[in-house]
C-alpha cells in the first residue's frame, strides 16, 4: 500500500477547489487502499493526529461498513459533538442504542409511507414552480434567477411538512420564522463546529453536564471578539432555537395523539413522519421504546439531514440540465408524455408534474439523471470511520505496498482512521467503465435496474463485485447500519421537484456580462456539501449561489 506525506495529500483532500479531483486522482493513482502519513490526519468531519487509510476499493468497504462495522466505529470527536449539537439522534449513537432507534425509525421511510407523502411534496413543488413562473417576463424571455435560494427553500418545506409537520412556509413567507430561519442556519455553521470536536469530546469525557455548560458559557463569552467565536456564538443561539420549537413541536404532538385528534386514515390528513413514529413509539414495548429525548434527536438530526444534502443534490441537477439543453428537452418530453398517459389534461391547464408515486419512481430518464447526479457528485463525499481494534482489510483490486510487492490484504492497526472515498468509488473505472468521471446519464438505460432488458449488465456489478451501497451499487448513501434511512424520501423528493420544474421552467447558465464585461462562471466548492460559488472576478467566490437564466417553457423546448 502506497505511502504518501501530508503536505502532498491530506490537505489537497479538503481543499476548496481540487478537492473533489484530487479525491478521485488519489485513488486512481494508487489504489483502493492509499496509507496517509502526516502531523495531522484530517477527514470531513474532525483534525486530530493519527494515521489514516483512504479507502474505495468494493471489498474493503464491504467489510468496513458491513461485515466488520462493529470494528470500524464512528469517532468518539463525531459522536459527542453531533450529540452536543443534534441530542440523542441516529447519527449521535452507536451500539444497540443506535441499532434500537434504527428498529423503530426504519418503517416510516417505508414505501407505503412515501406514496402518502408525494401528495404533499406534489404541492410544494407547484408553489415553487408557480412562485418562480411569477417571476418572469410574460413575453418568454429569460431572467437571472439564483435558483439555489428557491431550490433550499423547497427543500426546507418539505423536509418540515412531511418529517416534522411543522408548517415552515419557507417558498410563500416574506421572512423565515424563527425555527426555519436556525434550520437554514445550521448547515453553514456546522463547519466551524469541526474544528471544536477534538476540544467537545475532552470536556464532555472530564466534566459534568453542568461544567461542561460551564465551559460552553466561557467559550461563547461576548468579549471574544473573533469572526470564528462569533460563529459559534451563532451556532449556540441556533441549536438553542433548534431545542426549544423541536420540544414544543413534540409536546404539542403527543399532546394531539392522546387526545386522539390525530385523524389516521382519514384522506383530508396526511401524518408526517414524525406522526407515525410518535405512533409507533407509544405501543412499543418499554424495552424498545425511546426516550423524549431520543425522539428530540431524531427531529433534529432527520431535518439537518434531510436539508442540505437535499438542496446540493437538486442544486447539482438542475445546473447541469442547464449545461445539457438536449438533456434537459429529454426530461421535460419525458414527463408531458408521462402527464399524457397517467392522466387527461387539457393544453390549456397549467402543467402540473403531479404524477402516481410508481409512475414518477419508474420514469427511466428520470431515473437515469437523479442516479447518475447522485454518483458523480454525492452530497457527502467522504467519511470516516476509526478502528477499534487492530485488523486487516481485504482488497479486490491488488495494490501496491510499501515495498514495491502488489497485495490484495491490508493490515489496520488500532486506532487507524479509515476515509471511506464515497466520491472515488463512485468514480472507479474498474466498476464503472473508463468514462467513470463523466456525467452520462444514457448509461442506466442499458441496465436491468432501469429497463426491462435482462440480458444488459447490471450497472456498478463488474465480475459479481459491487460496492456495499443501499442505493443502485453505489455508496453515495453508504451501506449497512449506518447508511443514510431517509434516502427513499431524498430520491422521491429530488424527482418531484425535477419534474415539476423542467415542465414549466427552461434553465440555462449565465450569459449576461457585468459592467467590468464579465460573465458569471459557477464554480462548486467542498464544504462537506458541494456548494456553488459564481468564481471570481464576476463573483466573490464565497457566497454560495447558483445564477441560472430561467424562463417559461417554449414548444420547441420538448424536442431533443
Amino acid at each position: 500500500m502506497r505511502l504518501l506525506r501530508l503536505t502532498s495529500n491530506i490537505g489537497n483532500i479538503i481543499r476548496l477547489f481540487d478537492g473533489v479531483d484530487y479525491c478521485v486522482n488519489l485513488s486512481e493513482k494508487y489504489g483502493g487502499a492509499v496509507r496517509l502519513h502526516g502531523l495531522y490526519g484530517v477527514s470531513l468531519f474532525t483534525t486530530y493526529i493519527s494515521e489514516t487509510v483512504y479507502v474505495s476499493d468494493p471489498r474493503a468497504l464491504h467489510h468496513i461498513v458491513v461485515k466488520d462495522q462493529q470494528i470500524f466505529q464512528e469517532h468518539e470527536d463525531f459522536i459527542m459533538s453531533n450529540k452536543l449539537v443534534f441530542g440523542e439522534g441516529l447519527i449521535s449513537t452507536i451500539g444497540e442504542q443506535h441499532r434500537r432507534q434504527r428498529k423503530l425509525i426504519s418503517p416510516v421511510f417505508s414505501t407505503s409511507n412515501m406514496r402518502r407523502l408525494l401528495s404533499t411534496v406534489c404541492q410544494i413543488t407547484d408553489r415553487l414552480a408557480s412562485t418562480l413562473a411569477a417571476k418572469l417576463p410574460a413575453d418568454g424571455s429569460h431572467s437571472e434567477v439564483d435558483v439555489l435560494t428557491w431550490l433550499s427553500r423547497c427543500a426546507l418545506d418539505n423536509v418540515c411538512h412531511c418529517i416534522l409537520g411543522y408548517t415552515s412556509n419557507g417558498l410563500s413567507a416574506a421572512e423565515d420564522d424563527m425555527y426555519t430561519e436556525a434550520l437554514r442556519s445550521v448547515g453553514p455553521l456546522i463547519g466551524n463546529l469541526c474544528l471544536l470536536r477534538p476540544f467537545v469530546s475532552i470536556v464532555t469525557r472530564c466534566c459534568s453536564l453542568y461544567w461542561a455548560r460551564k465551559v460552553l458559557d466561557l467559550v461563547t463569552a461576548p468579549w471574544i471578539p473573533t469572526k470564528f467565536m462569533r460563529d459559534i456564538r451563532e451556532m449556540r443561539r441556533v441549536v438553542e432555537t433548534m431545542d426549544s420549537v423541536s420540544r414544543k413541536v413534540l409536546a404539542e404532538k403527543k399532546a394531539a395523539m392522546e387526545a386522539e385528534d390525530m385523524l389516521y386514515g382519514d384522506s383530508d390528513s396526511i401524518p408526517s413522519m414524525m406522526d407515525i413514529m410518535l405512533k409507533a413509539n407509544s405501543v412499543s414495548s418499554n424495552a424498545t421504546k425511546l426516550t423524549d429525548a431520543e425522539l428530540l434527536g431524531q427531529m433534529n438530526v432527520m431535518i439537518f439531514a434531510g436539508l442540505d444534502t437535499t438542496t446540493s443534490a437538486l442544486a447539482r441537477c438542475v445546473y447541469l440540465l442547464a449545461q445539457h439543453p438536449r438533456v434537459q428537452a429529454r426530461l421535460r418530453n419525458e414527463i408531458s408524455d408521462a402527464m399524457k398517459f397517467s392522466r387527461h389534461q387539457e393544453d390549456n391547464d397549467i402543467p402540473s408534474a403531479e404524477l402516481p408515486y410508481d409512475v414518477l419512481m419508474s420514469l427511466p430518464f428520470l431515473d437515469s439523471i437523479v442516479k447518475e447526479t447522485l454518483r458523480l457528485y454525492p452530497s457527502l463525499p467522504l467519511m470516516i470511520r476509526t478502528a477499534t481494534k487492530a485488523t486487516t482489510l481485504p482488497l479486490h483490486f491488488p495494490t501496491r505496498s510499501r515495498s514495491g510487492e502488489h497485495t490484495s490484504v491490508v493490515t489496520i492497526p488500532q486506532g487507524t482512521d479509515v476515509i471511506i472515498s464515497i466520491l472515488a468509488a463512485n468514480r472507479h473505472q474498474g466498476i464503472w467503465g473508463a468514462d467513470a468521471n463523466v456525467w452520462r446519464p444514457e448509461r442506466w438505460l442499458s441496465s436491468p435496474l432501469a429497463s426491462t432488458s435482462t440480458s444488459a449488465p447490471v450497472l456498478g456489478i463488474k465480475d459479481g463485485v459491487r460496492f456495499p451501497g443501499v442505493y443502485s451499487n453505489m455508496m453515495t448513501f453508504l451501506g449497512g447500519s449506518r447508511s443514510c434511512i431517509g434516502f427513499k424520501f431524498a430520491d422521491m423528493a429530488i424527482k418531484q421537484v425535477l419534474a415539476t420544474l423542467v415542465l414549466r421552467l427552461h434553465f440555462s447558465l449565465p450569459t449576461e456580462r457585468n459592467a467590468q464585461g464579465h460573465v458569471k462562471e459557477i464554480q462548486w466548492k467542498l464544504r462537506g456539501f458541494h456548494i456553488p460559488v459564481v468564481k471570481a472576478p464576476a463573483g466573490d467566490g464565497v457566497t454560495p449561489q447558483l445564477p441560472l437564466n430561467v424562463r417559461l417553457v417554449r414548444d420547441d423546448d420538448f424536442v431533443w
